[in-house]
């Protein structure tokens, strides 16, 4: 088979191109060989044969996290139970659904038999085991308690997958109501309103300043309509392509920090991903240096990623982690640094900091449950304005024209 490959030089360079081999595991051997960690496999058509670069419909699935939670778990159970590492990953491959899964289950199978360790093939699928996962499954392998890692890292992925699952059902509700609200407007401007319109139109008589606003809007937009379109579609582009830029990122997540009643929860999210993940490494024995470039790959905004980053260097100088987190008081509050300085002060620091994430996911998700309550009031606000608007700009010259009649 030809592969199209994109792997990693030990400098940090993208290198990608062509190799033949006959399987995706032989791939990722004589890159290594080359010095090269894999990052991203495309198979081609066999050699031979005009090549072509359509994928696969089973290459294309995602794996999601319950799919980890699945493989996770089920390790651990086995390896408890006594079975071997090669035998627990020949029986999750048969019974796992998602089929590329399977097919990556199946690989790391075969090199784990052929006597490389557990962490070292997961690191050749950074897309689907992270730095956190390899880094726990190494720690757990060289101080032999696997199984306990498994389970600490069963738990970080449930709690996180709970997060984020409370958060999108919260956000369903407002984003269905005002995305209708859209739909609705438009369909109204475009094809209700001319024909109510077309009656003022013919009038001699001076229109409301609302009826003159809504016929010029349902003018322009039924005249200019598709480049309305394209231009939204545009601009929509570019917005998403600057927050995906380094500048762009620091600006949107920044704006996220202090966006009203959003504020808390993304305030509140990061500091629950960081303490729990944080505290999973520090159970594995993990180097608190390492512990902290780690954890900074797993929060989502960029400004608690530097802060991360930032406490590394502070704690190799000799700080503690509470001085550290210190430094960064408008990410981490009082609360945050006073408990890591106990922790520290007593051996307890893991332990301290998963009461934390206990905390600030029970904090998340109460807001959560409020979140509509919150929220609700605002889009009846939003809703009557718009259904104001529309009703005085069409119910007004309908009562000048009775009264003129």
């Amino acid at each position: 088979m030809r592969f199209n490959y994109t792997a990693r030089d030990p400098q940090g360079n993208i290198k990608k191109g062509e190799i033949e081999a006959k399987d995706e595991s032989e791939v990722a051997k004589k890159l290594n060989q080359q010095s090269l960690l894999l990052t991203g496999l495309q198979a081609m058509e066999e050699v031979g044969e005009k090549t072509s670069n359509k994928l696969s419909f089973d290459s294309l699935r995602r794996i999601k996290t319950i799919d980890k939670i699945f493989f996770t778990q089920n390790l651990q159970v086995m390896l408890k139970a006594g079975l071997t590492v090669t035998i627990a990953l020949h029986t999750l491959a048969d019974q796992t659904t998602n089929k590329r899964f399977k097919k990556i289950i199946q690989q790391i199978e075969i090199e784990v038999e052929k006597g490389d360790t557990l962490s070292d093939t997961l690191a050749k699928y950074p897309k689907v085991f992270p730095e956190l996962f390899v880094n726990m499954i190494r720690a757990g392998e060289k101080s032999g308690k696997l199984e306990e890692v498994l389970l600490q890292l069963t738990t970080q992925l449930r709690k996180n997958y709970a997060l984020l699952s409370k958060v999108r059902s919260a956000m369903t509700y407002p984003i269905i109501v005002v995305s209708a609200m859209i739909v609705i407007g438009i369909l109204m401007i475009v094809f209700v309103l001319p024909q109510i319109t077309y009656i003022f139109k013919e009038v001699s008589a001076e229109l409301p300043l609302p009826t003159r606003l809504l016929i010029a809007t349902s003018d322009f937009i039924s005249s200019q309509g598709h480049r309305v379109a394209i231009g939204l579609v545009i601009l929509i582009s570019i917005f998403i392509y600057y927050i995906k830029t380094a500048s762009g990122k620091k600006v949107w997540h920044s704006f996220l920090l202090k966006l009203p009643i959003f504020k808390k929860i993304f305030t509140q999210i990061n500091l629950a991903k960081f303490s729990r993940t944080f505290s999973s490494l520090l159970k594995t024995d993990i180097h608190i240096v390492q512990a902290f470039n780690i954890t900074s790959s797993t929060v989502g905004n960029v400004w608690y990623r530097q802060a991360l980053l930032a406490a590394a260097e502070e704690v190799k100088t000799g700080r503690s982690v509470s001085q550290a987190l210190g430094v960064h008081s408008k990410l981490f509050p009082p609360l945050v640094i006073q408990m890591s300085s106990v922790g520290e002060e007593t051996g307890t620091l893991d332990s301290v900091l998963s009461d934390l994430a206990e905390f600030y996911e029970g904090e998340v998700d109460r807001i959560m449950s409020n979140l509509s309550t919150i929220i609700e009031p605002i889009l009846i606000l939003l809703l009557g304005a718009a259904v104001g608007f529309f009703a005085v700009s069409i119910l007004m010259p309908m009562y000048n024209l009775a009264q003129v009649i």
